[in-house]
């Protein structure tokens, strides 16, 4: 029996919506927001632990999807996915004071 490789990595959360918007954000030049960019950025590289930094700069940086990212990493897509939720909720619960 072959094993079914499908996984959605599309999240609705609240959390997902700020990094994408917070990524993409760019002032008249085309240039990204650099202050919150490097806050976010020190977030990630000091908050998160190595797996999770991995993961977020995968998806986010590299713009892999979850499967991809599992196939790498020789893990499931599944622990691809609980960790890029517990670093986006880590991520974001430093950025919501930058945020508001």
């Amino acid at each position: 029996m072959s094993r079914r490789i499908t996984y959605s990595d599309l999240c609705t959360g609240e959390e997902e919506k700020e990094l994408r918007r917070l990524l993409g954000e760019c002032d008249d030049n085309g240039r990204t927001v650099s202050i919150l960019k490097k806050v976010l950025l020190n977030v990630i590289k000091n908050e998160l632990t190595a797996r999770q930094k991995q993961i977020i700069m995968l998806y986010y940086f590299k713009e892999m999807n979850i499967v991809e990212i599992a196939q790498q990493l020789d893990v499931s897509p599944q622990a691809v996915s609980a960790a890029l939720k517990r670093a986006r909720l880590k991520i974001y619960r430093f950025m919501q004071y930058y945020m508001k």
